[in-house]
């Protein structure tokens, strides 16, 4: 996987933090998702990051596995990616 995470907000939601990525393919394609982790004393916010990412990953991963369809435009008339 040739991908790129830049975290895009991080801030606290309630008893959360919320932690969003905007992740890049190196073809370019973009994906966004947010995440939240329960805040939790002692720490830290590269912790916090990396639980997020954790609960992502799968999602990421579907992503990218199918990101070949990504930006194709689908013509239902014929039933086809152009």
């Amino acid at each position: 996987m040739a991908v790129t995470y830049e975290i895009k907000n991080f801030e606290t939601v309630g008893s959360n933090k919320l932690v969003g990525f905007t992740v890049t393919h190196n073809t370019g394609k973009v994906f966004v998702i947010d995440k939240e982790v329960a805040i939790s004393g002692g720490k830290t916010d590269e912790q916090y990051t990396q639980e997020a990412l954790a609960l992502a990953q799968d999602e990421i991963d579907a992503w990218d596995a199918s990101s070949d369809k990504v930006g194709k435009k689908w013509n239902p008339d014929t039933n086809s990616f152009e």
